[in-house]
This record gives C-alpha cells, sequence and structure tokens, in this order.
C-alpha cells in the first residue's frame, strides 16, 4: 500500500467515528422499518459520523448515506432485521453488505424506485453485488475532510460539486455512485437531465460521481415511504402526557 492510501485509510478510520456534537434520531419504530423495506428500495440514512457531516453541508441535506435493500423480510412472520441486508460504499470497508440492524437507531428515509418489473429489480441488486470488495474513493475521503476540518463559506450552487472530485476509479466509489450506477443498468432515471426533441421528452444520463443521497428524496421516480404511515397510523389513538402544561 503507497503511503498516500496508507494516510487515507487512518483518516477514514477517523472521519468513521462519531461525532461529539450531533445526536441522530429514529425517525421510525424498528418493527415498522424492517416489515416496510423492500428488496431494491433505496434506505437514505442521516448520519452521526464525523464525515456525515460534511456530506450533509455540501449537499444540503439531512442525508448522508446512502444503501441499496438487496434481501427483505416480506414474507416472513416473524421478521428480523438482521436478515434484511443493505448494500452499501463504507468508507472503510469499501462495498458490503449488512444487516438492517446497523441502522434502527439512526433517521432514515424510505425511497421506492416506481413501476419496475421484479426482474428488472432483480437485475438492480445483482450488479450491485458485482461491486462488493470494491475500495471507497480515498480522493472523495480527503476532499470531504477539508471541509469537515473547516467548512468554508462556499456558495451554495457550488457546494453539491464539491462532492464530484474523486478519482474516477471504476474500482473505488462513494455510497450515492454506487446506487446510482445500480440503478442506470436498466435505465431507471433518478434525476436525469432532459431535453427536447422532435416533440418530445429526452432523457440524458448523468455520470454517477454527480449524484448525492439527497437525489434519491427528490427524485420524482421514488416514492418516499413511511413506516409508519405504512403501519395505519392513526393519530386518534395517541396517548399525550398533559403533566408539562
Amino acid at each position: 500500500m503507497n503511503p498516500l492510501n496508507w494516510l487515507g485509510n487512518k483518516l477514514a478510520l477517523f472521519l468513521q467515528k462519531p461525532s461529539p456534537t450531533y445526536r441522530s434520531e429514529t425517525t421510525s419504530d424498528p418493527l415498522s422499518l424492517i416489515t416496510t423495506l423492500k428488496k431494491g428500495d433505496v434506505l437514505l440514512v442521516d448520519g452521526s459520523s464525523r464525515v456525515s457531516a460534511a456530506i450533509k453541508y455540501l449537499s444540503q441535506s439531512s442525508w448522508s448515506h446512502a444503501a441499496l435493500c438487496i434481501s427483505d423480510q416480506q414474507a416472513k412472520s416473524t421478521p428480523n432485521s438482521d436478515e434484511v441486508m443493505l448494500l452499501e460504499a463504507d468508507v472503510v470497508e469499501g462495498v458490503r453488505v449488512i444487516p438492517l440492524s446497523n441502522y434502527l437507531q439512526q433517521g432514515t428515509r424510505i425511497c421506492r424506485p416506481v413501476g419496475i418489473k421484479p426482474e428488472d429489480i432483480e437485475v438492480v441488486c445483482e450488479y450491485g453485488k458485482t461491486k462488493i470488495g470494491h475500495q471507497y474513493d480515498t480522493k472523495n475521503v480527503w476532499d470531504l475532510a477539508r471541509y469537515l476540518i473547516q467548512t468554508p463559506p462556499v456558495p451554495v450552487g457550488w457546494r453539491r460539486n464539491m462532492l464530484t472530485l474523486g478519482s474516477g476509479d471504476p474500482t473505488q466509489a462513494i455510497c450515492s455512485s454506487l446506487v446510482a450506477q445500480c440503478f442506470q443498468t436498466i435505465q431507471y432515471p433518478i434525476l436525469p437531465e432532459q431535453k427536447h426533441a422532435q416533440q418530445r421528452a429526452v432523457f440524458l444520463s448523468r455520470h454517477p460521481s454527480l449524484f448525492v443521497p439527497r437525489d434519491f428524496d427528490l427524485s420524482p421516480y421514488f416514492q418516499v415511504v413511511k413506516p409508519t404511515i405504512e403501519h395505519h397510523f392513526d393519530p386518534y389513538q395517541i396517548t399525550w402526557d398533559d403533566s408539562r402544561h
């Protein structure tokens, strides 16, 4: 390992540690999240690590991480969070598969692609699995560290571009780029550019490095699924504590 990569790995270990000043809040009860998440869903994570703070600043979003659900517990009578598997690009360990239980105590959002055939969901997930073992883009780690050490007064319109400074090495990845690549294998839109030709809209594919986690939240082609509402939330069944009045 060359000295730059060695330093990059040490830096990644530091950035992955929890931020001493930020506390993530869970947005769904664990059982609802487990039984709602489906294969092919994108799970956005708030994130409480040091690197999460830099990503949220640059992307102007609450979401710092994106993972792809590659197996669920929809057909199970007793669902288990350790059996719901997520594909992600981790700063330290690279592209890996982890259980949903890793994120039950953090703020999350489910973004569900609309209208995809089951066989294409399989293509998306299988493509993602071929990336397992690829390393996180060390160049991107250094770029993020600069904005963590000192948050510069970067104009809002420029901040997003600061996240596209990676090495471009296809054996390296960042979380949102990995998930974007998976959906681009079946030409599923996330936030494509559009042009009009012969009185019809034509989509232009964007490079995967240009995507950030919040793009799946903003995309008109992904449905935001909230587990509490999916489980027939009834506001009239809430018991309020009036002792503070």
